[in-house]
């Protein structure tokens, strides 16, 4: 509802009054932002402007999200495509502008007051090694191009967000900090976020949403991981000359047929997967080493612990019946290393800030579906922190594969959703 004088508590306060009535008149702002709903909130001028002008954007929002997928962000190589995010916050006007160590692009739109704080963040990288074609091509309006969805649409939509607001004339009880991030893909562990909570903003963080994907959905359980890279090694020989020793590819062999066998539950989901091997010279040698890498995911702690000491066994005893099957000539040996650990959460159904993405949806007459995955919200979640991630609209396929394509139909609803819930939730 609007207050005295006819104004709406997120529009900005005219400047003439003398210093104490201005300041009554914020608090008053304050106080009345903060009973509104989101479905109130729609009803607020300011925010219907800038409602407005994310639906009207939306072509430039797309072409946005285009133009950001052509620069490439492999797996820890996202400077380019960083420069580029800092270039765009310095323009549309974000404060404080900088780079962490870390390599996240960091920008902040001030609030009435510093806190709440609401970090608002898409992730930079992609899946796709360094040469990978990101030229983007249309067939009739879907985009197709690797990381069109994950995460360029993401980035896209977090840029939308901060034009919208700014064409309202949106002002926050709190702070908004923007973030594109690194290393939240594959082997990039979460690096970004892990920096960003311990290090460059650490303690200085309300709230936090991601952007991630395309369609609808709210994340909000968060599903850990340990990954490992498993190094078999041996004397090696000629296959024919030195037949009858141990061989590191098929003590490989019989881990990975121990890993197949696991059983594990369904709920809560828990899963297993190599994902890469390599190894060996030629097909007439005894190989001296091989390798492969281990996926292990869960959202309940106690299960990935589980599935992860039955990975452990499963290695050490493939190589000892390897050893026994040879009599322990030329015994191979193996190293597992812990490449990756991605930390497991959850952000209560019950929660003001799950509560609060679920009103949005149902404001926005958007059907509602909670969901679980691994994202950057894991580490806030993990640390207690109020943390979802959302998805950015539209209607994606073929993620993490070189045939990833988007198509925009009503991919304006996202980017609305996403508006409307930085604005409830940065308060």
């Amino acid at each position: 509802m609007p207050v005295a004088g006819g104004r709406w508590p997120v529009q900005r306060a005219t400047r003439s009054y003398r210093p104490l009535a201005s300041g009554i008149w914020h608090l008053v702002f304050a106080f009345a932002c903060l009973a509104q709903s989101p479905a109130e909130l729609l009803n607020n001028p300011a925010v219907g402007a800038a409602m407005e002008a994310a639906k009207h954007n939306e072509p430039q929002t797309l072409e946005t999200q285009v133009r950001l997928c052509e620069i490439p962000a492999p797996p820890f190589k996202e400077e380019i495509r960083g420069r580029e995010l800092q270039r765009l916050f310095l323009e549309l006007g974000l404060k404080d502008v900088r780079t962490d160590r870390a390599g996240n692009v960091i920008g902040v739109r001030p609030g009435r007051a510093a806190h709440p704080n609401l970090v608002f963040s898409a992730h930079l990288d992609t899946v796709f090694p360094e040469g990978t074609g990101v030229k983007v091509t249309r067939d009739g309006e879907v985009l197709k191009g690797p990381g069109i969805g994950d995460d360029c649409r993401g980035l896209a939509v977090m840029l939308a967000v901060i034009g919208a607001l700014d064409e309202g004339h949106v002002e926050t009880p709190g702070a908004i900090t923007f973030v594109a991030d690194v290393g939240e893909e594959g082997l990039g562990d979460l690096r970004g976020m892990k920096s960003l909570f311990h290090e460059s903003l650490k303690g200085q963080i309300d709230k936090f949403i991601s952007v991630d994907g395309t369609g609808l959905g709210i994340t909000h359980i968060g599903v850990g991981s340990n990954r490992y890279r498993v190094t078999f090694k041996g004397p090696g020989g000629h296959s024919f000359g030195a037949f009858g020793m141990a061989n590191p590819i098929q003590a490989m062999g019989r881990a990975i047929a121990k890993i197949d066998a696991f059983e594990v539950p369904r709920e809560p989901k828990t899963t297993f997967n190599v994902g890469r091997v390599g190894g060996g010279t030629s097909v007439n040698a005894i190989p001296f080493e091989a390798w492969m890498e281990v996926d292990m995911r869960s959202s309940d702690p106690a299960s990935l612990k589980a599935v992860d000491s039955k990975f452990n066994a499963a290695v050490k005893q493939a190589v000892q019946e390897e050893n026994q099957r040879w009599g322990n000539h030329g015994p191979v040996t193996a190293a597992a290393e812990l490449v990756g650990v991605r930390p497991s959460g959850q952000t209560p159904k019950d929660s003001p800030i799950v509560q609060t993405a679920l009103s949005v949806s149902r404001a926005m007459q958007i059907e509602e579906a909670l969901r679980e995955g691994s994202t950057d919200a894991n580490v806030p979640m993990n640390l207690g922190i109020p943390a979802i991630t959302i998805s950015g609209g539209g209607n994606g396929t073929g993620a993490h594969s070189l045939n990833e394509a988007f198509d925009p139909k009503d991919s304006w609803r996202g980017t609305q959703r996403a508006l409307l819930l930085a604005i409830a939730l940065a308060r």
